[in-house]
């Protein structure tokens, strides 16, 4: 791990070369975008194993939502930690290795690979033929397809911007993270019409598809590509600038915002132009994108009370483009989520409402299917066993999507370590790391009251396939407290209870929390 403390006096990057670690000067990098960054750093360094962490304009301008960059189309995308490092005038990370990484078991790892390339084939096939935009016409029949700022779950124009038609039309290549045999991520191309798209810049996923496409009412697929351009060459997560421009979208529509305030756009849903000219203001943090790069409060200050209604956020994040109305174990997960309204330490409702999705389950007990609309005892259960396992993928740096059972990682962790491990003692050290972070939130000001959806969800659809469709306001707040229970959480605070502390050998975590408080 890298800790970086402080703030450099101009901007700098950092090299690490086996134990060597210098700062060095990036004066003659800043203000350039990601890959030109990259490239330029190749070419110094003069080395092409050398891997690189990096930030663009959005970073250095600190956006809110700005995003850290690695091999120009890998982000880490939420957060905002591309803004935490141009704070720190620290342009990049740039690191080479000479070592070679020995494993305990090479054998048992190849087992876990040889059954991920036959038996599980057919459950990652799809990714690699459409990408994680695959999904996203069957999101839109089912009414769970986030559009217009999430006032729909449906949108006519679906096919045109989902991952089939992606690989039908301007696909070029399908690129992968180091090593892995599904190669689900996108490289696309457009070389005519406004938006032209440069494939060194990959390919919208699922997210960016939704976010800069129905959930703007955009159904030009052209369009989307070169929003997600800006946004990997920039460092912008893709998923908030859709989001923010949404927000603003509606409240144009709604007469909150004129085009005095727009810089003479018409924001009106469905105006892939203005879109796409909105993204390349907010990473720039021109005009109205300045605004929009201060996120919800900043906006809402500006414009008034009556924008809040439209501000769809947990803790400040904006949602991604998954819709609570449709899976509400999902929508609990939202809330108590401590990085805000977060998808992959959680819950998709859908995958566990037949039994074909209980074999992953079955070492914690789970048996039996739930309802995706259901949010009683029962699927809160069902999303604190879930949720583990998944915070477990993120802790071990493993990919959410390939379809590995919970004590195939136990394997691969004893392969890889010789760790003589459980599949008990790995979900605990998730539970600790979420701890720790309710722990932080709680020390930082956070309390159980954060810990909620926006009103918007607690609203039926008043059209598509889930017209009629709500999430009970009772409910939810009764799954909030039996979650709360599950957990060991206090109900005021929000944060893990002294005696929960405890149990997870965490008592410096209690120390720090509660010394001067009573109780």
């Amino acid at each position: 791990a890298l800790i970086v403390e402080g703030k450099a006096d101009h901007p700098v990057f950092i090299s690490i070369a086996d134990e060597k670690v210098e700062i060095k000067d990036a004066s003659h990098l800043w203000g350039k975008d990601t890959l030109e960054t990259q490239e330029t750093l190749k070419a110094e360094i003069g080395e092409s194993r050398t891997r690189f962490a990096v930030i663009g304009k959005a970073g250095e301008k600190q956006v809110l939502f700005a995003c850290v960059m690695h091999d120009d189309n890998h982000a880490v995308g939420r957060a905002g930690l591309g803004a935490v490092m141009g704070s720190k005038n620290l342009k990049a990370v740039a690191v080479k290795g000479s070592g070679k990484k020995e494993v305990h078991d090479r054998d048992q790892l190849k087992q876990v690979a040889k059954w991920l390339l036959k038996e599980g084939k057919e459950k990652w096939q799809g990714l690699h033929d459409n990408g994680t935009d695959g999904g996203l016409p069957n999101l839109s029949a089912s009414g769970g397809l986030p559009t217009k700022n999430f006032k729909y779950g449906h949108f006519e124009e679906a096919d045109a911007i989902g991952g089939e038609t992606m690989t039908k039309t301007i696909l070029v290549d399908r690129t992968s993270c180091y090593s892995c045999v599904v190669r689900c991520k996108r490289a696309v191309e457009v070389k005519e019409g406004p938006f032209k798209v440069d494939p060194k810049y990959g390919g919208p996923e699922y997210e960016t598809a939704a976010a800069f496409g129905s959930n703007c009412g955009v159904g030009d697929l052209a369009a989307v590509a070169a929003a997600n351009q800006y946004c990997n060459a920039h460092g912008l997560d893709t998923i908030s600038t859709g989001m923010m421009i949404s927000f603003a979208m509606e409240c144009y529509e709604n007469g909150i915002i004129t085009k005095h305030d727009t810089d003479g756009l018409e924001l009106s849903f469905g105006n892939a132009e203005a879109m796409v000219q909105l993204v390349q203001k907010i990473s720039e943090r021109e005009g109205l994108g300045d605004l929009l790069a201060g996120g919800y409060k900043a906006c809402i200050k500006v414009w008034g009370e009556r924008a809040e209604q439209y501000a769809i956020h947990v803790k400040g994040q904006p949602l991604p483009m998954h819709e609570p109305r449709l899976k509400a174990g999902l929508g609990l997960g939202y809330a108590i989520s401590p990085t805000g309204a977060d998808h992959v330490h959680n819950i998709h409702d859908t995958m566990f409402a037949t039994e074909d999705g209980l074999p992953r389950l079955t070492p914690f007990g789970i048996l039996t299917p739930q309802l995706p609309q259901d949010l009683d005892s029962a699927k809160v259960r069902l999303f604190y066993y879930v949720m583990h396992n998944e915070l477990l993928k993120n802790v071990l740096g493993v990919c959410l999507f390939l379809p590995y059972f919970p004590n195939m990682l136990v394997d691969i962790v004893r392969g890889v370590s010789g760790w003589d491990t459980s599949l008990l003692e790995l979900i605990k050290a998730a539970e600790r790391g979420l701890a720790m972070a309710r722990a932080f939130n709680a020390r930082e000001g956070f309390t159980a009251a954060d810990d909620k959806l926006p009103d918007r969800y607690f609203e039926a659809f008043d059209s598509g396939p889930l017209e009629g469709v709500s999430q009970d306001p009772d409910q939810f707040k009764a799954a909030l407290e039996t979650f709360y229970n599950m957990a060991g959480w206090d109900l005021e605070s929000g944060a893990p209870t002294r005696s929960k502390l405890s149990e997870l050998g965490l008592d410096w975590v209690s120390e720090m929390l509660y010394e001067q408080k009573p109780g």
